[in-house]
């Protein structure tokens, strides 16, 4: 179950779990209908995030596709990225940690033990920088739900995504360590290896551009 999957990192999230043919159903949380995936195991409903009800319907969506009998894991890939200079310090924290922490929490609730935070490299409450202090407060909120097992995906710049100018992108790839360029579709795969690791152990483990790139190169198997 995902929410912010219309997004850019969204969007390549989505498309990897329908290539792995494991995943028996991806549950889109849109505030609006979107154009879906041409995939039958894509559906989307439709959930009102200004709602105070939206964790408990949350909670219910989750508890309905539990009783399938199938593992369920949730994910956040809401981000507001670039536009966020648009955007009031109340309406980014209303959408980072108002919504996603009601997400976060209805998940819980409904018996999802799993779930996986898009968060942003460098991310601290602390911090003088907006962007990055709303980010580091979001996962703080996040934790503090008490997922089992809880896996904050940490992209520096993200390639390949309409909100990253070409020129960055190149020079990102100029930059080593977490700070520089990861594609996002190598983001996208490496929360699909999230979900499939079967192993992983419980508590909270934070994925930076490295991380994530090893685990889309092991989600995709070594060169034929």
């Amino acid at each position: 179950m995902i929410i912010g999957g219309t997004g850019q990192v969204g969007d390549a999230v989505v498309r990897a779990l329908a290539a792995e043919s494991s995943c028996a159903e991806i549950v889109m949380v849109n505030r609006r209908e979107a154009s879906l995936h041409a995939n039958a195991r894509v559906r989307q409903v439709i959930l009102d995030t200004a709602s105070p009800q939206f964790p408990a319907e949350v909670t219910r969506l989750a508890q309905g596709m539990i009783a399938q009998g199938e593992p369920v894991y949730g994910a956040s890939c809401v981000g507001v990225g670039k536009g966020s200079t648009k955007w009031s310090e109340e309406e980014l924290t209303a959408l980072e940690i108002g919504v996603v922490g009601g997400f976060a929490r209805g998940c819980h609730a409904g018996g999802i033990t799993r779930f996986s935070l898009l968060s942003a490299v460098g991310s601290t409450s602390k911090s003088r920088i907006r962007y990055v202090r709303i980010m580091g407060l979001k996962e703080e909120e996040v934790q503090k739900t008490g997922f089992q097992r809880l896996a904050i995906f940490r992209p520096g710049i993200i390639g390949g995504n309409v909100h990253t100018p070409g020129y960055v992108a190149w020079l990102g790839r100029l930059i080593p360590g977490s700070f520089g360029t990861i594609e996002q579709d190598d983001i996208g795969r490496a929360f699909v290896a999230e979900f499939i690791d079967s192993s992983a152990p419980n508590g909270v483990v934070y994925l930076e551009n490295g991380a994530m790139r090893q685990r889309s190169r092991a989600l995709n198997g070594p060169p034929t």
